[in-house]
């Protein structure tokens, strides 16, 4: 994992950008799960990063802020901890990246309004049969 992490074709996060901490897993597991540092924690800041060009630091800004941490306790091992929190650290900056597709503008149609009406009224009239009506 010396080279970074690989996020896109042309786009690479150098190792020293990212910042990693172990610290021991919580939770019950005895003398292990106490003792071992196998929860693993990766932060990388966007604002510092020369990965980036500009247009996608501000779209990671606007998406996910200035830096991004990921923690990683799924396993007992730290080495497949740091495996797992450098691919969600990838899939998370992978899917802030992409392009949202613009939405085009609908209207309902004729028909959809008049079910709609039609469905309001049925509804209403419903509700008033159910008033009490005083016995002549």
């Amino acid at each position: 994992m010396a080279e970074g992490i690989r996020i896109q074709p042309g786009l690479e996060i150098p190792e020293q950008e990212l910042e990693w901490r172990a610290d021991p897993s919580g939770g019950p597991g005895g003398q292990h799960a106490n003792r071992s540092q196998t929860r693993v924690t990766v932060r990388f800041d966007i604002e510092a990063s020369t990965a980036l060009t500009d247009s996608q630091r501000n779209r990671l800004r606007s998406k996910l802020g200035s830096a991004v941490s990921i923690t990683s306790d799924r396993t007992r091992s730290q080495s497949r901890n740091r495996t797992d929190a450098a691919d969600r650290l990838a899939e998370r900056i992978r899917e802030a990246l992409q392009q949202d597709r613009p939405r085009r503008p609908t209207r309902p149609s004729r028909a959809a309004k008049r079910r709609r009406l039609d469905a309001k009224k049925r509804a209403g009239d419903q509700k008033k049969s159910r008033a009490w009506k005083p016995e002549d």
